[in-house]
Protein backbone atom coordinates (compact mmCIF):
# COMPACT_ATOMS: atom_id res chain seq x y z
CA UNK A 1 0.00 0.00 0.00
CA UNK A 2 1.40 3.39 -0.97
CA UNK A 3 1.02 6.40 1.27
CA UNK A 4 0.31 9.69 -0.39
CA UNK A 5 2.12 12.56 1.26
CA UNK A 6 0.00 15.66 1.35
CA UNK A 7 1.60 19.05 1.37
CA UNK A 8 0.75 21.04 4.48
CA UNK A 9 0.92 24.80 4.76
CA UNK A 10 4.06 24.43 6.89
CA UNK A 11 5.78 22.09 4.44
CA UNK A 12 4.95 24.42 1.55
CA UNK A 13 6.30 27.36 3.55
CA UNK A 14 9.50 25.49 4.39
CA UNK A 15 9.96 24.46 0.77
CA UNK A 16 9.40 27.97 -0.62
CA UNK A 17 11.74 29.51 1.97
CA UNK A 18 14.42 27.01 0.95
CA UNK A 19 13.88 27.86 -2.73
CA UNK A 20 14.12 31.58 -1.89
CA UNK A 21 17.27 31.11 0.22
CA UNK A 22 18.96 29.16 -2.58
CA UNK A 23 17.95 31.81 -5.13
CA UNK A 24 19.31 34.62 -2.95
CA UNK A 25 22.56 32.73 -2.40
CA UNK A 26 22.97 32.53 -6.19
CA UNK A 27 22.45 36.31 -6.28
CA UNK A 28 25.35 36.86 -3.87
CA UNK A 29 23.60 37.15 -0.50
CA UNK A 30 24.91 35.36 2.59
CA UNK A 31 22.26 33.90 4.87
CA UNK A 32 22.66 34.96 8.51
CA UNK A 33 19.46 33.45 9.93
CA UNK A 34 16.22 31.77 8.91
CA UNK A 35 12.90 31.97 10.71
CA UNK A 36 14.11 34.48 13.29
CA UNK A 37 11.35 34.88 15.88
CA UNK A 38 10.67 37.45 18.53
CA UNK A 39 7.57 38.54 20.38
CA UNK A 40 6.89 40.87 17.45
CA UNK A 41 6.73 38.15 14.85
CA UNK A 42 9.00 36.25 12.48
CA UNK A 43 11.42 37.18 9.73
CA UNK A 44 11.76 34.43 7.13
CA UNK A 45 15.36 35.13 6.07
CA UNK A 46 18.02 37.53 7.34
CA UNK A 47 20.96 37.91 4.98
CA UNK A 48 23.95 40.09 4.29
CA UNK A 49 24.32 41.78 0.91
CA UNK A 50 27.51 43.80 0.71
CA UNK A 51 27.48 45.97 3.83
CA UNK A 52 23.70 45.80 4.28
CA UNK A 53 21.63 43.56 6.50
CA UNK A 54 18.61 42.42 4.48
CA UNK A 55 15.37 41.32 6.14
CA UNK A 56 13.44 39.16 3.69
CA UNK A 57 9.79 38.17 3.67
CA UNK A 58 9.00 35.14 1.50
CA UNK A 59 5.50 34.83 0.03
CA UNK A 60 4.08 32.06 -2.12
CA UNK A 61 0.88 31.95 -4.09
CA UNK A 62 -0.08 29.21 -6.46
CA UNK A 63 -2.37 31.51 -8.44
CA UNK A 64 -2.33 35.21 -9.19
CA UNK A 65 -5.83 35.79 -7.80
CA UNK A 66 -6.30 38.86 -5.60
CA UNK A 67 -3.03 40.53 -6.64
CA UNK A 68 -0.57 37.68 -6.17
CA UNK A 69 2.00 37.12 -3.44
CA UNK A 70 3.39 40.65 -3.11
CA UNK A 71 -0.06 42.15 -2.51
CA UNK A 72 -0.49 40.08 0.66
CA UNK A 73 2.03 42.08 2.71
CA UNK A 74 -0.13 44.54 4.63
CA UNK A 75 0.96 47.69 6.47
CA UNK A 76 0.52 45.88 9.80
CA UNK A 77 2.75 43.04 8.57
CA UNK A 78 5.37 45.60 7.52
CA UNK A 79 5.24 47.18 10.99
CA UNK A 80 5.71 43.77 12.65
CA UNK A 81 8.69 43.04 10.41
CA UNK A 82 10.26 46.40 11.28
CA UNK A 83 9.84 45.77 15.02
CA UNK A 84 11.26 42.27 14.68
CA UNK A 85 14.22 43.60 12.66
CA UNK A 86 14.91 46.19 15.34
CA UNK A 87 14.90 43.43 17.94
CA UNK A 88 17.30 41.35 15.81
CA UNK A 89 19.72 44.28 15.51
CA UNK A 90 19.64 44.79 19.29
CA UNK A 91 20.31 41.09 19.85
CA UNK A 92 23.22 41.25 17.40
CA UNK A 93 24.52 44.34 19.23
CA UNK A 94 24.21 46.47 16.10
CA UNK A 95 23.09 50.08 16.13
CA UNK A 96 19.92 50.21 14.06
CA UNK A 97 20.56 53.86 13.11
CA UNK A 98 24.10 53.25 11.82
CA UNK A 99 23.65 49.80 10.28
CA UNK A 100 22.57 49.84 6.63
CA UNK A 101 19.42 47.72 6.36
CA UNK A 102 16.63 47.09 3.92
CA UNK A 103 13.48 45.02 3.63
CA UNK A 104 13.07 42.80 0.59
CA UNK A 105 10.31 40.50 -0.57
CA UNK A 106 10.81 37.28 -2.49
CA UNK A 107 7.55 36.30 -4.16
CA UNK A 108 7.10 32.82 -5.56
CA UNK A 109 4.12 32.22 -7.83
CA UNK A 110 2.95 29.22 -9.79
CA UNK A 111 3.36 25.48 -9.27
CA UNK A 112 5.38 24.59 -6.17
CA UNK A 113 7.64 22.33 -8.23
CA UNK A 114 8.90 25.23 -10.35
CA UNK A 115 7.55 28.64 -9.30
CA UNK A 116 8.38 31.98 -10.85
CA UNK A 117 10.59 33.95 -8.46
CA UNK A 118 10.41 37.72 -8.15
CA UNK A 119 12.89 39.51 -5.88
CA UNK A 120 11.69 42.95 -4.85
CA UNK A 121 14.53 44.94 -3.25
CA UNK A 122 13.71 47.77 -0.83
CA UNK A 123 10.08 46.68 -0.84
CA UNK A 124 9.14 48.99 2.03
Amino acid sequence: MQWIKRLTTKSIGDQTETLAANYLKQQGLTCLARNFTSRYGEIDIIAKHGESIVFIEVKYRKQLDYGGAIATISKSKQQKLKLCASFYLQQAQLNEYNTPCRFDVVALQGPIEQPNITWLKNAF
